[in-house]
């Protein structure tokens, strides 16, 4: 075997040079030395362990918390020509001895488990008795109670130091805030390991976030001007707007996909297949579809409710561009998602501090929409990485939003609240200071308050904002003895009192019709071959039953497009054409290339 980490790159990967710290990653477990690695999604974290896997003797065991993205991996390292297998429990028992005797053989590279799978006394035994290269924890932040996608499970394996005290460990995410990153510490014995922590910085991915009016029309609108024919994520808060969303989608000519854990393990599993196998598709989902979706090309994440963190955030978003081709991450939200993650976290029976921790984070969300300044550096800021300029590429950015002075319309909705007794929601509290005599306003007196009609400067949608605004800066919060209604919190005294000023953010009314043109990865000139290297692609995936992306990236295509090689030599330099797809496929491409 080679033993030169840069020859592997190219020879197998078919790229000319490692980005930011991988090389360094690489060096030091090829030394044998532990590490926690915190790169973002898309910034190449598998290399930084295959490699050592492929070049130390024996076999490099990954645990990695989901079958799909185990089996995506394999598929992928199987193309290059490496010696790649899984074990789990979606395989037939014969096909899980030969991976097993294989194993024993030492004719692997690289085994893929479950953390339960790994755990199995029949596994450790296994395990025993052949070579590790060394033992990689993919998805690693699953080991924090603290964090956003806890695995009891993973806890377990604080036992790897003790089982394989000789094999280099390392853990590896894309997310993880500062306590999340020491329980990762703590809980898997890495207080010895260098800790190799990259920017969180995605600059391909656009952020967008808007205030929901006509939230699937916006969504709509959204797909239809800038991702026609595009891959996307579109995550909800419950199953059954998921499933109406989806078939609503459908309808509207945007062919799309469930996913929640409501539906049968088949059925999702046949969603997912298809989302990976096609270009195309929409998958509308909860949250519980998509921790290793190694599909490369999704072009949008679009939330139709708010997350419950900015970790939650981040990693949902990082599901786009992982090629780093430009990709969005759009979301509406509203007064009512405010109102109901609060009192869902208020009524939860969870710890107290870890309630209060959660509390932290969603306030942290909100205040990233409400932010008038770049979203990428508030966001950056959550993770203690700071961005020298504002980004350029999120909408704050790109359309700078309007401001006014609301310290006196504030003043006027924190006194509303308190006259009407702190035990209604937002609607009623709006009604009276627009002086709508509704019959509720009239039945509980309300039309007799002081600040019955003084909010007549404002219409509806504006209050409604002006409320959002407020229970995002913790001025006020709803009630869950109540039912939703609004009580004034501590921090709104000064504001009262006219001791403290507030800027607040003058939302636009959204456009019914949005000209933004198309969004093309290509030029028009070139969009012929675009579509006949995609065609082509799509029929050798099919004859293989992989997802296209296995084949080639959407990125390797268009490089060929900007450099449209005329020979083998010419199209080894395309990044991402190693020796074995430039064997399997080179000719087959050159041919495409050279019909155009």
């Amino acid at each position: 075997m080679d033993d030169n980490p840069q020859h592997l790159l190219h020879s197998i990967f078919g790229y000319e040079a490692f980005r930011d710290q991988q090389a360094d990653i690489i060096d030091h477990l090829l030394a044998g030395g532990d590490a926690l690695v915190l790169m973002p999604t898309g910034g190449g974290k598998s290399l930084c362990y295959q490699i050592p896997a492929i070049m130390r003797p024996g076999v490099g065991v990954v645990i990695s918390p989901l079958i799909a993205l185990m089996q995506d991996q394999v598929m992928a390292l199987q193309q290059l020509g490496i010696k790649a297998q899984a074990l789990h429990s979606g395989m037939d028992w014969q096909t899980q001895q030969l991976v097993e005797q294989q194993v024993v053989n030492g004719e692997l590279q690289l085994l893929y488990v479950s953390p339960e799978r790994f755990l199995m006394p029949r596994n450790l035994t296994l395990l025993k008795a052949a070579k590790i290269s060394l033992l990689a924890i993919d998805e690693a932040h699953c080991v924090s109670q603290w964090g956003h996608d806890f695995r009891p499970e993973y806890l377990q394996l604080d036992c790897l130091k003790q089982l394989f005290p000789q094999v280099p460990r390392v853990a590896l995410t894309a997310t993880a805030d500062g306590p999340t990153q020491t329980e990762m510490v703590k809980r898997l014995h890495l207080h010895q390991a260098e800790q190799f922590i990259s920017s969180f910085d995605r600059p391909n991915i656009r952020y967008r976030i808007l205030q929901k009016q006509q939230g699937k029309q916006q969504l709509l609108r959204f797909i239809q001007t800038q991702h026609q024919d595009s891959a996307g994520i579109v995550y909800c808060g419950s199953r059954k707007k998921v499933d109406e969303l989806a078939q609503w989608l459908s309808q509207e000519g945007i062919p799309a996909l469930p996913y929640h854990a409501g539906m049968s393990a088949e059925h999702r599993s046949q969603n997912q297949a298809r989302f990976l196998q096609q270009d195309g598709l929409v998958m509308v989902a909860t949250i519980a579809f998509g921790m290793g979706i190694d599909k490369p090309n999704v072009r949008f994440v679009a939330h139709m409710d708010l997350p419950k963190s900015i970790e939650s955030y981040y990693q949902e978003t990082g599901r786009a561009g992982r090629d780093g081709l430009p990709a969005d991450a759009w979301m509406v939200y509203g007064l009512q998602d405010v109102v109901w993650l609060r009192q869902r976290l208020m009524e939860s029976t969870m710890d107290e501090a870890i309630k209060r921790s959660e509390q932290t984070k969603l306030d942290a969300m909100l205040g990233l929409c409400e932010v008038t300044s770049c979203r990428r550096r508030s966001l950056l800021a959550y993770f203690d990485e700071q961005l020298a300029q504002d980004c350029g590429n999120c909408d704050n950015c790109l359309e700078p939003v309007a401001t006014f002075d609301g310290t006196e319309v504030a003043r006027k909705a924190l006194s509303c609240v308190y006259r009407s007794g702190q035990r209604f929601g937002v609607s009623h509290l709006v009604d009276i200071l627009l002086g709508k005599p509704t019959d509720k306003v009239k039945q509980v007196g309300h039309d007799r308050l002081s600040t019955f009609a003084i909010g007549q400067e404002l219409d509806q949608k504006q209050w409604r904002s002006v409320f959002r605004q407020l229970l995002a800066q913790g001025f006020i919060a709803s009630d869950p003895g109540t039912y939703g209604g609004i009580k004034l919190m501590p921090k709104c005294r000064a504001l009262l009192k006219g001791e403290e000023p507030l800027q607040l953010r003058l939302d636009q009314k959204v456009s019914s019709k949005s000209g933004k043109k198309q969004r093309t990865p290509v030029a028009v000139a070139d969009l012929g071959l675009w579509q006949a290297l995609r065609e082509q692609r799509m029929a050798l995936a099919e004859a293989q039953a992989v997802p296209p992306y296995v084949i080639f990236s959407d990125a390797t295509l268009l490089a060929m497009i900007e450099n449209k090689p005329q020979n083998l030599i010419q199209m080894s330099h395309i990044p991402g054409v190693g020796e074995k797809k430039l064997d399997r496929y080179g000719e087959t491409f050159l041919a495409v290339i050279a019909a155009s």
